[in-house]
Order: structure tokens, then C-alpha cells, then sequence
């Protein structure tokens, strides 16, 4: 939990929606009555809006400055209409790192990877975007210099009015590349689109790879410096860090390698003065807000301030069961967990269990009812929530034995780290293998060691058990390594992607395809289908191949 403004102004920006269960259709109101005129009047208002800009990605809330849309559509709180539940399912659900035992509607289809056009999840994961660009436009619009100015706000006000501006553009770059990562392109929308009837136009993968590689490169004069504004807001660091992501997937997003760049922001953000902390598991913890030196930028949710079932509350309630108690919430959804593919990059005991002694990331496979053991991570069947690899990274309990902040232990304060400073070791060791320019295999190797040094109880142990040598510096090195070290965090997929395992014969895992031993599946679900209902809304929007 943080104390940053960006939490402080969250209960006043953005009413939080108390619900009772997760299962529960999205209330519509109160209606959004506030104009431009009123919400925009005073410096206070532009910080409120700012504050829902960012808190969009934590919460459900589907009213918003004038000219925002309604996204709701009766769509499930939790599950449909919120980007961090969404965007996991997006990225996890359909790889080895996760299954559900749920058969509610559609979800079951995401791991077997199987989905169509007309699955609802799919429609609240393309909506959730397209509302926060929205969003992000009105503010846009609002706070040029001309605007700012006719308010008559001045001064320092008015400059950080101007500042903020940049951590807007950014915010909208995100959210775009979340559709040029999940759909393939996108319904494309500016500030210099008005508010009306007209129908949006389409943008292409190329085109909005572009826009999006401009937009960031445009703002970072004007972002704060690395590591120097508050605790869950956008600086240099967190552009540099995108810029790298975009560029390690450039081959997979437009056919063109771009490794060279991605190396030169990679190590941008390694230079900026991160490092790696002690204590792997404190990173997903309730108070993972005071491990700044490491994370670059989250997501910021908050027991109090930021009430949903969408944010990191799923995180803590969906993977456990009677077991609750180790995850910090009171109660337990029975429903994900991770295969047996996931436990084998981990290493074994004489019995063919996880073993805790070498890799500690390992420990975040056994609670107190289950065991990462040989029998224990094979999934019999899927609807059963006893069987698989139960997953505890992350709980809703303090490092330092304080109280959370919800005292009814419902909803999180487990802050969703987007960006850590081990993925832009892991980008740069992949792209020198890849060939980009600029770095050199002593200092890949290297990173991938200080990962591994943490990741092993700082130490390497008895004969180094864990310490990488030149021998071991390959692409399926890093692999492995990106899915221990950043399993549950949203990368599986696109990482599969990248290495051409998602869809093929090459890889299989239990239940790919929807096959007890893996299948391989039709290459169109190396995207997402465009929803239907949003074709038939607006004939601007193409399929993708094969829907």
C-alpha cells in the first residue's frame, strides 16, 4: 500500500464499487452529470482526473469526465471489465503458467485456446483500453496551455498541469500497446477526435507500432527523470523500460528485428540506478511499495481506495481455497493455478518435488495445504481445484507484520509491479542472443546471474548449483529463466509468442488445446479475436485472420 497521492485522491476520484460477491452484474450509477466546465475549474479538478487516469487500471469504475464512454455494458465486475484480471487471463490463461477450474461461460476456453469472436471476456479486455485511451484523450484536451490558461490557472499549478500531460501520453501509449500485444491493432482514437457519433477508424499493427514507438520517444523530455517522482507514477524509467518491451517484440509485432534498439533502453533503465533487492517474494507482498529501488512502475491498488475484484484482490483470493489464510484474505475462490510444465523449471528433490534448498522462488508453490510435490502438480482434471500447481506469489500480508488496510481482509494492497528491473535484465540477455548490438555475453551473463544470485537465497550455494557459465548462455536459457522469475506477471504469452511455442507442436503443456497431454492449435491464436459485437458496432473494425 502507498501513501502516494495517486492512492490519496482515488476515493474522492474514483467512488469505489462495493459489491458482494464476485460474481455480481456492475451497478450504473450514480450517473456522470460533471461537464468539462466543473471538473476542469480548478487545479484540485485536474488532479482528481489525473488520479482516475491512473487508478483506471486498478478499478471497474465506468463513468468518467464528459465525453467518456460507459463500458459496462452489464458485464461481470471482476472478471470482464477489469484490466489487471483481464489482462492476466489474456496472458496467462492460455499458457502453461495458469488454468482455471471454473466452467464459468467462456474462461475455460482461454487455456484450451479455443476462444471465438463472441466470448465475453474478450469484449470487456478490448473495451477496458479503448476506455482508459478515452479517458486519457479528454484529459488531453483539457489541459493544454490555452485551456489551462482560460481557467485562470497559473504558476506552479499550471506547470505541473503541463508535466502531467506527459504521464497521460504515456498512459495512452500503454494501453495501445496492450492492443498491439493482445488484438493485433485497434480502434484508433486522439485528442484531436471530438466527441460524437462518427465511428472511429482502425488502426494497423505497423501504424500503431509506430504510434506508439513516436509518442514515447516524444515525451521523454518532458517525463521526470528517472527515479525522481513519486512512487507510482510515470518517469523516464518506466518510457525507457516500454520502449525496451516494444522493441524485444518488434520481430513478432511487424516483421522487423529491433533488438539493437531494444538493448540501448534496456540498459538505459539498468543505468538509472535500480538494483535487484534481497528477498524475492517481498516484491508481491502488501507493503511492495517500499521496494522501490526495484520495481519501476506498478499498478497501485489499495484495500481501502481501490475496491474491486479486477485488481490484485484476485490475485490473493483466485488461487487459494481453505487455505486463505496464507494469502491474507479471508476467503478463497477455488479456481487457478499453474501445470506441471511450470514446476518443471524449477529444481527437484530426490522425490521429484520442488526443492526450496537451491531456488527459493520455488517456495511460492506450498501454503499450508498444498505441496509442490510429483503427483500433486499433475492436473487430473481441470475442474477440480485440488489438483495442479497451486501458486502463492502474492498475499495480501505486510513484510513488516503491520496491518493491511482493509480490515475485513477482502481487498488488496498488493501493488501490480509492471515493470522490474530483472525483465530489462532478461530483455537484454535476449536480445544480444538474438543478435542486437551494443551488449556483449559477459555482461548478459552476468544479469542473468544477479537474478539467479537473489533468486537462490543471495548465495549460490554449496558448488554454486545455480550459477549460469558461458555454456549456458542460450535464448532457451532465458526462457526458462523469464518463467521463473517473472511467472504470474503478465509476460507468458507474448514470451511463447516470440519464441514460436504458443501454438505449435513444438511445446506442449497439460491441457493446451484442451488435451490432457497438449495439442497443437490453429496459429490464429497468436491473437486475439476482434469481439463481434464491436464489428457489428462499428464496420470500421476488420478480423483478424481466421475468426
Amino acid at each position: 500500500m502507498s501513501s502516494s497521492i495517486i492512492k490519496k485522491l482515488l476515493l474522492a476520484a474514483v467512488p469505489a464499487l462495493l459489491v458482494t460477491s464476485c460474481a455480481k452484474k456492475l451497478d450504473l450509477f450514480p450517473q456522470n452529470d460533471l461537464t468539462s466546465a466543473t471538473t476542469y475549474a480548478t487545479a484540485a479538478g485536474y488532479k482528481s482526473v489525473l488520479a482516475k487516469v491512473y487508478g483506471t487500471l486498478a478499478i471497474t469504475g465506468n463513468t468518467g469526465p464528459a465525453g467518456a464512454p460507459d463500458i459496462a455494458g452489464g458485464l461481470d465486475e471482476g472478471s470482464q471489465v477489469a484490466f489487471i484480471r483481464g489482462f492476466f487471463n489474456c496472458e496467462e490463461l492460455p499458457t502453461d503458467e495458469a488454468v482455471v477450474a471454473w466452467n464459468d461461460q467462456t474462461i475455460h476456453d482461454f487455456h484450451n485456446l479455443a476462444w471465438t469472436s463472441a466470448d465475453p471476456f474478450l469484449k470487456g479486455m478490448y473495451a477496458r483500453p479503448i476506455y482508459d485511451i478515452t479517458l486519457a484523450n479528454e484529459y488531453l484536451r483539457e489541459s493544454t496551455d490555452a485551456k489551462v490558461a482560460s481557467r485562470g490557472i497559473t504558476g506552479a499549478d499550471a506547470a505541473d498541469i503541463k508535466k502531467s500531460r506527459a504521464e497521460v501520453r504515456f498512459l495512452r501509449a500503454f494501453n495501445y500497446w496492450v492492443m498491439l500485444d493482445l488484438f493485433g491493432k485497434s480502434t484508433f482514437i486522439t485528442e484531436a477526435d471530438g466527441i460524437g457519433t462518427y465511428l472511429p477508424k482502425e488502426i494497423s499493427r505497423a501504424d500503431l507500432f509506430n504510434y506508439i514507438e513516436s509518442e514515447l520517444k516524444a515525451i521523454d523530455g518532458d517525463l521526470a527523470p528517472a527515479k525522481t517522482i513519486e512512487y507510482g507514477r510515470v518517469d523516464q524509467s518506466a518510457e525507457w523500460a516500454l520502449l525496451a518491451r516494444l522493441y524485444l517484440n518488434a520481430q513478432v509485432y511487424i516483421g522487423t528485428p529491433k533488438y539493437t534498439e531494444a538493448i540501448t533502453y534496456a540498459s538505459k533503465v539498468i543505468g538509472a540506478g535500480y538494483q535487484l533487492l534481497s528477498g524475492y517474494g517481498k516484491l508481491f507482498m502488501a507493503d511492495n511499495d517500499k521496494e522501490t529501488a526495484e520495481i519501476i512502475w506498478s499498478i497501485n491498488c489499495d484495500g481501502l481506495h481501490t475496491q474491486a475484484y479486477g485488481n490484485t484482490t484476485f490475485f490473493v483470493h483466485a488461487p487459494c481455497g481453505d487455505d486463505h489464510n496464507d494469502y491474507g484474505v479471508g476467503g478463497g475462490w477455488n479456481g487457478y493455478r499453474a501445470t506441471s510444465a511450470l514446476a518443471a523449471l524449477f529444481p527437484k528433490d530426490g522425490s521429484g518435488n520442488i526443492d526450496t534448498t537451491g531456488d527459493k522462488r520455488g517456495a511460492s508453490f506450498y501454503t499450508s495445504k498444498y505441496k509442490a510435490t510429483s503427483s500433486q502438480v499433475v492436473i487430473k482434471d481441470v475442474s477440480d481445484f485440488s489438483n495442479g500447481l497451486h501458486v502463492k506469489k502474492y498475499i495480501n500480508i505486510r513484510s513488516d507484520g503491520g496491518p493491511v488496510s482493509d480490515v475485513t481482509n477482502t481487498f488488496s494492497d498488493v501493488d501490480f509491479p509492471v515493470f522490474r528491473l530483472s525483465e530489462m535484465y532478461l530483455i537484454y540477455a535476449e536480445a544480444f542472443l538474438r543478435g542486437g548490438t551494443g551488449a556483449d555475453g559477459a555482461t548478459a551473463l552476468s544479469y542473468l546471474n544477479k537474478i539467479r544470485w537473489r533468486a537462490y537465497g543471495d548465495s549460490y550455494g554449496p558448488g554454486n548449483a545455480g550459477q549460469l557459465t558461458s555454456g549456458n548462455l542460450t535464448l532457451q536459457t532465458v526462457l526458462d529463466e523469464r518463467g521463473r522469475e517473472l511467472f504470474w506477471e503478465g509476460h507468458r504469452r507474448t514470451d511463447l509468442i516470440r519464441y514460436g511455442l504458443l501454438t505449435s507442436g513444438t511445446y506442449l503443456w497439460p491441457w493446451k488445446g484442451g488435451v490432457p497431454s497438449g495439442t497443437a492449435v490453429d496459429d490464429k491464436y497468436n491473437l486475439f479475436a476482434i469481439p463481434a459485437t464491436n464489428r457489428t458496432a462499428n464496420p470500421n473494425l476488420s478480423q483478424n485472420t481466421g475468426y
